[in-house]
C-alpha cells in the first residue's frame, strides 16, 4: 500500500502480553503459527516470539496486560516529542533504571508504552497485509502465517472514531480507510503498526485480528488440534479467548 507514513514512534513494534505461565503461553502460540525468537530472565522473565509478521512479548506476571509497544533508540527526543503534543504518560522511566520504559494510553484507555530498543531485537520481515498486493489477500499460499492468515488489525472500541483518529495522528497513524457500516470505524496505520478504532459497543476488549479466505478450514484445523475457549461468530468466525485473558479475532476475509 502507498502512501504509509513513516513511522515516528519507534523502530520497531511488539504486542507485550503478560501471562502467569510463560510456557502454557509459548505452547499456546505455537498453536497459532508462532515461534519462539528469543528468552531471558532480566529483567524479567519473558519470552519474545513471532509469526513472521507479528512480534510477541510474553512477560511473566499474574496481572494481565496488553500494550501496543515500541522500541525506540533514541526514546528521550520521542517522549519530549509527545510532551510536546500534550500526551499524558502514566508511568514514565526512572533515570536509575536500566530499561527505560514510558507508558501511556489512548483516549479509550489502549495502553502504549515505549522501550529504549533492545540490542538484538528486529522487526519480522512479513510482509503484512499493508505490504501485500491485495490480489494476494485471497491466496492462503502468500500468507506468512499459515495457521491464522492475515494480521489486519488490532481492534479496540472508541467512543468517538473522530476524536480517536486525532489522537492517534498525534502519533504519527495516518487514517489508511473509514468506514461507515456497521457502526462507524477506521483502519489506521503508522507504517509500522495497524490499529483499527470501532465506535461500536460490539465489543469491550482490544483484540488482534487475523483474516483469511479460508479461515473456516484453519478453525476447523485448530479445533482440530485442540483449540479451545472460543465463541462462534457465524459459521467462518471466531473469537478466541487466550491463556493470558486477551483476545484474538479470527476472521474471514470479506465478512
Amino acid at each position: 500500500m502507498e502512501n504509509l507514513p513513516t513511522p515516528i514512534l519507534g523502530e520497531i513494534t511488539a504486542f507485550t502480553i503478560t501471562t502467569p505461565d510463560l510456557d502454557k503461553s509459548l505452547a499456546y502460540y505455537q498453536m497459532l503459527g508462532f515461534k519462539e525468537l528469543y528468552r531471558a530472565d532480566w529483567p524479567f522473565p519473558w519470552i519474545q516470539i513471532t509469526d513472521g509478521v507479528l512480534l510477541i512479548m510474553l512477560r511473566k506476571d499474574t496481572q494481565p496486560y496488553i500494550a501496543l509497544t515500541y522500541y525506540v533508540k533514541d526514546i528521550n527526543s520521542v517522549v519530549a516529542d509527545l510532551d510536546r503534543k500534550g500526551i499524558s504518560f502514566t508511568y514514565r522511566a526512572k533515570d536509575a533504571d536500566p530499561v527505560k520504559r514510558f507508558v501511556f494510553q489512548s483516549p479509550d484507555r489502549l495502553t502504549i508504552s515505549l522501550v529504549n530498543i533492545i540490542e538484538g531485537f528486529s522487526q519480522p520481515p512479513g510482509p503484512g497485509m499493508l505490504a501485500m498486493p491485495q490480489q494476494d489477500f485471497f491466496n492462503p499460499e502468500k500468507y506468512v502465517n499459515k495457521v491464522c492468515g492475515l494480521f489486519g488489525e488490532f481492534a479496540h472500541p472508541v467512543a468517538d472514531r473522530e476524536k480517536s483518529i486525532a489522537f492517534w495522528e498525534l502519533l504519527g497513524f495516518k487514517a489508511i480507510s473509514k468506514f461507515t457500516a456497521p457502526y462507524p470505524w477506521a483502519i489506521l496505520s503508522d507504517g509500522l503498526s495497524i490499529v483499527g478504532a470501532h465506535q461500536t459497543d460490539s465489543f469491550n476488549h482490544p483484540a488482534m485480528t487475523f483474516f483469511a479466505a479460508d479461515m473456516k478450514d484453519k478453525i476447523d484445523k485448530l479445533k482440530a488440534a485442540g483449540l479451545t475457549s472460543y465463541t462462534e461468530k457465524g459459521t467462518a468466525s471466531i473469537v478466541l479467548t487466550t491463556p493470558e485473558q486477551q483476545h484474538i479475532n479470527l476472521f474471514k476475509l470479506g465478512m
